[in-house]
């Protein structure tokens, strides 16, 4: 019989895993892009260098990497770490609405699902 959220697990997993390699592929391009940068890049949260924005991406995509990997097989932990994550990605999508409006709403979007997947069906239920 499958577990009532099953679904919702398997959905935030596989999009933790995504943006994951997408951050990673994030971190390729910041670490190798020598062309001109946008003058208001300046005043950005991790200022102007993208090898900053190269570290901090590829951390990122660590991370949602192994937090979607811990959602497949259920782990608690990974649970948390993946609801954290999906919140810190949301907000963060917002600092890129001036330049990307579409793919930050995309997000956001995405983000709300995996939270809502995670917080309402990750919980280990306790059966009688």
């Amino acid at each position: 019989m499958e577990e009532q959220g099953e679904g919702w697990l398997i959905f935030a997993g596989i999009a933790l895993l995504i943006v994951g390699v997408m951050r990673i592929f994030d971190a390729i391009w910041a670490f190798r892009y020598h062309g001109v940068l946008p003058s208001n890049l300046e005043a950005a949260i991790f200022g102007h260098s993208l090898k900053t924005y190269g570290w901090v991406y590829l951390i990122v995509g660590i991370v949602m990497i192994l937090a979607g990997l811990g959602v497949m097989v259920r782990s608690q932990f990974s649970r948390w770490i993946g609801i954290l994550a999906a919140a810190i990605l949301g907000i963060s999508a917002i600092w890129w609405m001036p330049y990307y409006p579409i793919w930050s709403l995309t997000y956001i979007g995405i983000c709300f699902l995996v939270i809502y997947g995670l917080a309402a069906h990750g919980s280990r239920e306790l059966t009688a």
